[in-house]
């Protein structure tokens, strides 16, 4: 009897015997970044990038290393993600925020979930192309964006200037160069009024369900922050991004960013090259910090023990990565993007599987006790955050239109129809330099990524 009560007791203490027992789900705190590529988080691996209040959620999460965004702008990434739809597929079925709403649940969006026009709608203060069925209340974080007092920055066209007449701004073409070290001590901020509404909520909301979405706009362009978000960013500890010559000489016309170095004018002024890095960085940093003030409350509301909190952001971003900038195609350092999720009474780690942003939906409305509905794309992580060694998926499909991919563990694979294919061995070539789409030894790989593509609707 002996031998049979510490056989039990050793089999429990290895987790072999009880399945973990998570926490009853009451909340969902949904934090969404704009423009956020997975790789300059600290978690994801960036030795410079300040983001403590992210990594420390992180420590406490199933962190998904390879998750890929499905629309490649903000307004199909949003889209697709909240109704668990690839780009361009159609459904008649409620919203991610919906289907909480109609089971009873408050729901509230704070700042950017849907689509906004950045910097217009932030400006303007209006909702922008939301989804009003969504939710129950929703509130906008207003700001004024590039006119924002403070050293305004145009990096490629090298002016740097405090006076607030011709900025660029909402529909300008310059726009997305724009960095702003403001005045004043940032609560005048779009993500400063998102936080502080958010943290008003919860503490408005904090004895009943309620899902959460809070959009943060930074670090979309213009990359506004007071001057110390920008100070532990000096240009000399940043190194560019790896170019080579005749880099483009493999991509097809398709594949190619439409903003490069050379069309925007930023190749002209290398030293601004890095300070868009530092502005990106500073608005990440900024960022953070607002992430923190959310999180630090639902800590202080003891709301922690019941609420899942997913932290991602829209799609990811080109920072000079093969002289190529903004977004709107399907290379790594647009389609990447992070995907954290704290679950109460689970343990952290990381996942090994793939994992798309549609898999959020059936995820949180799994953990939630919520039913998952029938006609979305989405498979929940769940498994995968009771078991990161749990493969789910092994492959992540991005894109819509003529633009698709797919990625697994040794390949990136890049489909534009008739105008061309990419193939890119990731174990051995990384930065995606050498394009093998045209080379015979490759037919076999490339044969059966047209037969997967072909069976994505």
């Amino acid at each position: 009897m002996l031998r049979l009560f510490l056989l039990l007791l050793l089999f429990a203490q290895s987790g072999l015997l009880f399945a973990e027992e998570p926490a009853k789900v009451r909340n969902v705190l949904f934090i969404v970044s704009d423009d956020l590529k997975a790789s300059v988080l600290g978690c994801y691996g960036d030795p410079l990038c300040k983001t403590p209040n992210i990594d420390e959620l992180a420590a406490r999460s199933m962190v998904f290393d390879k998750t890929y965004c499905q629309g490649l702008v903000c307004g199909p990434s949003r889209q697709s993600f909240m109704f668990s739809r690839y780009v361009g597929a159609s459904g008649s079925g409620p919203s991610m925020a919906e289907h909480f709403k109609n089971n009873g649940w408050y729901t509230a969006r704070v700042g950017k979930i849907y689509h906004m026009r950045v910097p217009g709608d932030i400006i303007a203060g209006t909702n922008g192309v939301d989804h009003a069925a969504s939710w129950t209340e929703r509130f906008n974080a207003p700001g004024r964006e590039a006119h924002t007092p403070g050293l305004y920055s145009l990096l490629n066209q090298n002016i740097f200037t405090t006076e607030e007449e011709n900025r660029q701004s909402t529909g300008d073409p310059h726009r997305p160069f724009v960095t702003v070290e403001s005045e004043g001590d940032g609560t005048d901020q779009p993500d400063y009024k998102a936080a502080t509404k958010a943290i008003e909520l919860m503490r408005e909301h904090k004895d009943n369900p309620f899902f959460l979405a809070v959009g943060f706009v930074r670090p979309h362009y213009p990359m506004v922050a007071p001057p110390n978000y920008f100070e532990p960013y000096p240009i000399d500890k940043i190194t560019a991004p790896q170019t080579l010559p005749g880099d483009h000489d493999d991509i097809p016309k398709a594949g190619l960013a439409r903003s490069t170095s050379q069309k925007s004018g930023i190749s002209k002024y290398p030293d601004n090259v890095k300070r868009m890095w530092a502005g990106y960085y500073a608005a990440v940093t900024f960022m953070d910090v607002q992430v923190g003030r959310v999180l630090g409350e639902l800590d202080r509301l003891g709301l922690r023990d019941n609420t899942v909190v997913v932290f991602t952001s829209d799609h990811g971003y080109h920072l000079g990565e093969h002289e190529f900038w903004l977004k709107s195609n399907v290379h790594e350092e647009v389609t990447h993007v992070p995907l954290i999720v704290f679950t109460p009474g689970r343990k952290s780690g990381r996942a090994v599987t793939f994992a798309e942003l549609v898999d959020i939906y059936p995820t949180v409305s799994e953990l939630a006790g919520l039913s998952i509905p029938s006609d979305i794309v989405g498979h929940s992580l769940v498994p995968a955050i009771a078991d990161p060694t749990a493969i789910l998926r092994d492959i992540a499909y991005s894109g819509g239109g003529k633009q698709r991919s797919l990625r697994n563990d040794q390949w990136s694979y890049m489909n534009y129809g008739k105008d061309g294919e990419e193939l890119y061995d990731m174990q051995e070539d990384p930065g995606q330099f050498t394009n093998l789409a045209k080379n015979s030894r490759y037919a076999e790989v490339l044969n059966g990524f047209r037969e997967r593509l072909s069976k994505i609707q």
